[in-house]
């Protein structure tokens, strides 16, 4: 793999200690970077490890599809930047990716020994049915130590394999790039080939489905030349693993030759493009696509390397834009991957895991900057033309307008065209539909005039294609006049509400019947409630003369914002525990003193259902209330948690605070929440270091201890006084 060059952080003796990951801490993901680290299993026991796990199961099942396929390997800047920090950070022009549909292998690369995958990255590629690889990589002088002591014996190789096996296990995701970029002796070769088959077999094993890809790097002599191909040089590790990742400087005609060596495998050959265009076919960067058509007239499958170089490099006018116009190629080039909705229920609140503020069921819960990939909803495939003005109305997902899930929302604003309405594809589906009604449930800021609604494509067997539109608010016999023709069929909404939290948002509530049908696509259709028909519009020539006259509609300016979808069945309304069925417990607990008017709290917050059950809810929101002598206090929100952890980091705590009541609001598949109140939490009373300016420190915490706790500050603030007096 061609590095990217970093620069390690370096420390001042007065500088921060070094990183102890067995420290209570903010969590963060991180490699390992030495294989005494990797034998001796010391990640288990990390306060970070069970930060790290990814919480979402691949959406899709487990067998990749047996056509040409998409592999994505991430390398940017030596990995784990604003995607370290597993519980979010404050950056919310962060890195993310979300064109997942159309990808279906997502690779997490560094330069270290292990790299794991951050579990943000696993979360959204699981949702979206993309599995995920982590890397083990020996380059340079110190990983051909490494890779002699892994090869050291048939017996240590398989060991290693086993504990690549229990941590991709153990972490939740889909197996590993072997990238063993050194020259080795030749009788290193049955070994390696050894330590390969083990890792494969042992991964299939433990988890299904899953996959092992060799880098081409060291070949069967030993030697690291790169074949740029699949030849009799490297065929023997394809043979004994699931695919095999090709080097970037290929010629023309060696996916096809490839493709002849793999024979039925030849989907398994990803050939590589470098996107910074290092010596790679057609040049990458704006011409990637040039080389992914050679790829695909080959028939075999594509591996992007390093497509954060929009990013890296600034790509104007601005990431978004520059993002969505590179994936666009992309897209044209190799077709959609991913369909969504699969199964119900199917729900999208649009967030790309990054904002300016948080929502919850219309209202702003926090105005702070943040990113958190875990975050990510399903992404809608919006089609990009990279040209402003051929399109009537701008359609983008945007940050800055009042979300009503989430930070993120689609923003319509624009022209109308002269035929009355404007039509863009949120979402292409596979989902088979059975007896019971689906419910459409969706969230909309309108302005105006304008209106919005939901475009739906089915298909069958039988009766074809039907095309149905799921009507806003509205006149219903004006909107059955404008839209009867063109629709098979028009569904007003049967229930309109205003969100409690904000009126301003519009909640519409649909049903349907289609039995037997196969939803295959979900439109937004953007119409107006008082088109101008019928009024003359006179197109002039230069000389001011009329050249032609016709009836059309007035252009009608249009602005609207859509919240959220949500599509379920009845029956599927999520059921909430009560509060009483969760064990909280508060754990690492620390306090430190500030000022004479505040102190902070740092403590590890942890859940779990007291039968023993294993939750099915993909998120927790956090909230804390200070409570005063009166306890009386408001609710602050802390974050979002995918599992069942917390850690709460340098809380500040005014004086006045009496108690502190943590609230975890348990949230559903569907994207509803449970009530506040009615949610489960953890009541802590304040206390104080023992001396000014110090710390008090608590493995654990519970009801039944905090009395204990106080005693023994008393304890130690009598022997103070006793010993200053």
């Amino acid at each position: 793999m061609n590095p990217t060059a970093v620069a390690g952080p370096t420390h001042s003796p007065a500088g921060p200690p070094p990183f102890d990951p067995s420290r209570p801490a903010v969590p963060v993901s991180y490699p390992i970077k030495t294989l005494a680290e990797l034998e001796s299993r010391s990640y288990f026991d990390s306060f970070h490890f069970p930060f790290n796990k990814s919480s979402v199961v691949l959406r899709n099942g487990r067998c990749l599809a047996d056509r040409p396929r998409m592999l994505v390997c991430h390398d940017m800047a030596g990995g784990y930047t604003d995607d370290k920090w597993v519980q979010g950070g404050s950056n919310p022009e962060a890195y993310a990716i979300w064109h997942w549909y159309l990808m279906d292998v997502f690779v997490y690369f560094s330069h270290n020994l292990v790299t794991l995958p951050p579990p943000c990255w696993t979360n959204a590629a699981h949702k979206h049915g993309v599995k995920v690889l982590g890397t083990f990589i020996t380059e340079w002088d110190e990983g051909r130590v490494n890779a002699n002591k892994l090869l050291a014996t048939k017996e240590s190789a398989r060991m290693y394999a086993e504990r690549l096996t229990e941590l991709a296990s153990a972490l939740g995701f889909d197996g590993w790039l072997l990238n063993m970029e050194v020259n080795l002796g030749v009788g290193k070769i049955p070994i390696l080939t050894e330590f390969v088959s083990h890792l494969t077999k042992t991964m299939h094993a433990l988890v299904p489905g899953s996959l092992v890809i060799w880098y081409d790097s060291v070949t069967v002599d030993g030697n690291l030349i790169w074949q740029n191909q699949l030849n009799q040089k490297n065929k023997p590790f394809f043979d004994v693993s699931d695919g095999i990742f090709l080097n970037y400087s290929w010629l023309k005609d060696y996916p096809n030759r490839s493709a002849a060596v793999a024979g039925d495998r030849k989907f398994d050959v990803y050939v590589g493009i470098d996107i910074f265009g290092r010596g790679t076919y057609g040049g990458g960067q704006w011409n990637t696509n040039v080389a992914l058509d050679v790829i695909k007239r080959g028939n075999v499958s594509a591996a992007l390397f390093a497509p954060g170089w929009v990013y890296e490099t600034k790509q104007p006018p601005d990431f978004a834009t520059a993002q969505n116009r590179w994936w666009s190629l992309v897209e044209k080039s190799w077709g959609i991957m991913q369909s969504y909705p699969l199964v119900l229920p199917f729900y999208s609140n649009f967030d790309q895991g990054r904002g300016q503020h948080v929502a919850i069921d219309g209202g702003q819960v926090s105005s702070a900057p943040w990113n958190n990939i875990s975050s990510q909803s399903f992404q809608p495939c919006l089609k990009f033309s990279g040209d402003s003005s051929s399109d009537s109305i701008q359609v983008l997902v945007d940050f800055k307008e009042a979300s009503y899930s989430g930070g993120g929302n689609i923003k319509f604003k624009g022209t109308l065209p002269d035929v009355g309405y404007f039509s863009t594809k949120l979402f292409r589906g596979e989902l088979l539909l059975g007896d019971l009604p689906v419910y459409f449930t969706y969230s909309a800021k309108l302005d105006g005039n304008s209106l919005i609604g939901l475009s739906l494509e089915f298909s069958s067997a039988v009766e074809g294609k039907i095309s149905v539109l799921l009507a806003s608010r509205g006149n219903t016999l004006l909107t059955m006049n404008q839209f009867s023709s063109k629709f098979n069929k028009v569904i007003m909404p049967r229930r309109v509400t205003k969100s409690k939290t904000d009126p301003g948002w519009v909640i519409l509530e649909n049903s349907i019947s289609m039995k037997g049908f196969t939803l295959t696509e979900i439109h937004a259709l953007c119409y107006s409630s008082n088109p101008e028909f019928g009024k003359l519009r006179s197109n002039l020539q230069t000389d001011g003369k009329v050249f032609k006259s016709s009836l059309s509609p007035n252009p009608t300016q249009y602005s609207a914002i859509l919240g959220h979808i949500s599509v379920k069945t009845s029956g599927q309304d999520f059921v909430f525990p009560p509060s009483t069925s969760w064990l909280v417990e508060g754990q690492d607990i620390e306090w430190t003193s500030v000022s004479q008017k505040s102190k902070t709290l740092s403590v590890k917050l942890s859940w779990r259902l007291k039968d023993g059950k294993t939750s099915l809810f993909p998120k927790y929101n956090i909230f804390v209330e200070k409570l005063s002598n009166q306890g009386v206090g408001k609710q602050e929100y802390l974050g979002v948690a995918h599992v069942e952890a917390f850690y709460v980091f340098n809380l500040v705590v005014p004086s006045g605070t009496s108690n502190l009541k943590f609230i975890i609001q348990v949230c559903g598949i569907d994207g509803t929440s449970q009530p506040v109140k009615d949610s489960p939490s953890f009541l802590m009373q304040n206390v104080n270091p023992p001396v000014p300016g110090g710390r008090f420190w608590s493995r654990k915490c519970s009801t039944t201890n905090i009395i204990f706790i106080i005693i023994s500050i008393i304890i130690s603030i009598i022997a103070i006084v006793t010993v200053i007096f």
